[in-house]
């Protein structure tokens, strides 16, 4: 059943895809909602410069220094085992949202360079969020949302074990809302010296129980991400065709968690 909804090339990414693990039980359940705009893996420079157009803006307003090196393309956006997500509207193509994956299959996690990590985060298989950038205005809270459930779906299909996130203040609440933990408990905010010392908490999502635990937490956000089908969301390697039509319904935005 459909329901209305809420609102140069580069390598392709080099990370062998694992079968997603999937609730099979639900799946009679699923309902699809079709939305404004997609989200999708980077493949070429254009889609590049679109998640760092963003990506700039975004960091623009809260850490300006910060932003300054962000208006090109980095390295690490083309290494082994990156992958960048990019959120644009259906309408006219503006890029609405982004957010980089780094795993640690090919080296260690960047973000391991100014912290080390605790001994049972070692010998796993990690992925680094970092570079989320949303636009500004109400859209933005549903853009955030399906970016997240596409990192999340890239970590299923991609057999991570954890994730991994330095945020600031007040964006580690978010992270919090998701269930996300102190790597550091009673640590607190770490200075990044690659985020110009900006305090940072770190903090890690185990991937494989994250259905149960949202599950059982009543979460607010279990149907959105583990049982409605967003065919708009596309983390594989193929590329769809066509859109499907845009529906937007407040009533049901209302009803996501805010992060």
């Amino acid at each position: 059943m459909i329901s209305p909804a809420t609102s140069a090339m580069l390598p392709r990414h080099r990370i062998e895809t694992l079968q997603s693990r999937v609730d099979v039980q639900r799946e009679a359940a699923m309902t699809e909602e079709l939305l404004p705009f997609t989200v999708r893996l980077v493949r070429n420079e254009e889609d590049l410069n679109k998640a760092v157009q963003i990506r700039h803006s975004a960091y623009a307003r809260h850490m300006p220094a910060v932003a300054e090196t962000l208006i090109s393309p980095e390295k690490a956006d083309t290494e082994d085992g990156v992958v960048v997500l990019l959120a644009e509207s259906k309408l006219d193509g503006t890029p609405l949202g982004t957010a980089r994956i780094q795993t640690n299959q090919f080296r260690p996690l960047a973000l391991e360079q100014a912290v080390e990590f605790p001994d049972w985060l070692k010998g796993q298989t990690l992925a680094h969020i970092s570079r989320l950038g949303i636009v500004q205005g109400s859209g933005g809270r549903l853009v955030k949302l399906m970016l997240f459930k596409g990192l999340f779906q890239y970590w299923e299909q991609n057999g991570i074990e954890w994730a991994v996130v330095a945020a600031r203040a007040p964006l580690d609440r978010m992270y919090v809302q998701l269930m996300f933990d102190d790597v550091f408990p009673g640590q607190g905010f770490t200075p990044l010296p690659h985020m110009n010392n900006v305090p940072h908490r770190v903090m890690a999502f185990e991937v494989g129980t994250a259905r149960k635990r949202w599950t059982q937490a009543n979460h607010p956000l279990t149907n959105f991400i583990c049982y409605t089908d967003h065919p708009d969301l596309d983390i594989g390697s193929a590329e769809r065709d066509a859109y499907s039509p845009m529906y937007i319904n407040s009533r049901q935005v209302a009803t996501h968690m805010s992060l």
